[in-house]
């Protein structure tokens, strides 16, 4: 509890230090986080569709996130656990996104599927 304590408080008075270390260690690093590199994958990928990110974002989590043995049921998941904090007009811009990522282009099966 101790960590986690000080780690809120560094944050919460912004304290650029910490802060530099922990972006130093890298997205790979789940040391900082205390999560393994599986749940720091798929965090990471929630955050990214509460933000909007970019379809080229997506990429580096995506592949962590299988590396470590998340299944595309899990990753696509995310999509689903997020819904309720974040709404549906976020999720549905993600998904082709993050299907991308997947290697699953949306846009050209909603195509063969109309031709």
């Amino acid at each position: 509890m101790d960590d986690s304590v000080d780690t809120l408080r560094r944050l919460a008075i912004h304290d650029d230090a910490f802060l530099e270390r922990v972006l130093a260690r890298g997205f790979g690093e789940p040391s900082a986080s205390g999560l393994d590199t599986k749940a720091q994958a798929l965090a990471r990928i929630g955050a990214l569709i509460a933000v909007g990110a970019s379809t080229p974002e997506y990429m580096s989590p995506v592949e962590s996130g299988l590396a470590a043995g998340a299944s595309v049921d899990e990753i696509v998941g995310v999509l689903l656990a997020v819904l309720p904090s974040i709404g549906a007009d976020r999720v549905v811009s993600a998904a082709p996104k993050l299907a991308l990522a997947l290697g699953y282009d949306v846009d050209e099966a909603l195509e063969q599927l109309e031709g």
